[in-house]
């Protein structure tokens, strides 16, 4: 029987929560030698818009607008650098940096390239923080239209530091 090829998303932010998730799905759902392949995706959120009470706003040099974005580009490229070293039994690696709201570009990329399963990690937040910061995860498994798999990196114990 062939092998049949997968096309498996995996969103990786600088949180641990989402390099657990990748090194889940690298332990359990790829084999080296297989023909799937392993889409690394970091989502840049939108720039901060800084405004005063007065309504007056804060307007910044481009010299600190462009130093802004080159930090926030460097930061995303050593994200994926970092979970691209994880994979590197992996034959078939992409690797993806977009920009926009992390819900909507995650879902939006899980549709554009058809993925067949899409791998997220989870902070594990309460319902009160969920509810006032919103769960990118949840959001995701609520709105793609592809298999989500969450995963949620155990509490570590007291031995465990």
């Amino acid at each position: 029987m062939a092998e049949s090829e997968r096309r498996i998303l995996v969103a990786v932010d600088e949180g641990d929560e989402s390099i657990y998730a990748l090194s889940w799905c690298l332990k359990n759902l790829l084999f080296q030698n297989s023909k799937d392949t392993l889409i690394l995706l970091y989502v840049k959120p939108p720039r901060a818009v800084y405004s005063s009470f007065d309504g007056t706003g804060y307007l910044f040099s481009s010299d600190i607008t462009a130093t802004m974005e080159r930090y926030s580009q460097q930061v995303a490229e050593c994200v994926v650098e970092k979970a691209k070293r994880l994979c590197n039994k992996i034959q078939n690696v992409e690797t993806m940096i977009e920009h926009g709201d992390p819900r909507d570009v995650i879902c939006q990329m899980a549709q554009k390239l058809g993925v067949d399963v899409l791998v997220m990690g989870s902070h594990g937040y309460g319902l009160i923080k969920r509810a006032f910061l919103g769960s990118v995860s949840n959001y995701c498994a609520q709105n793609v239209k592809c298999p989500v798999l969450i995963a949620k990196k155990p509490k570590s114990t007291a031995g465990d530091i």
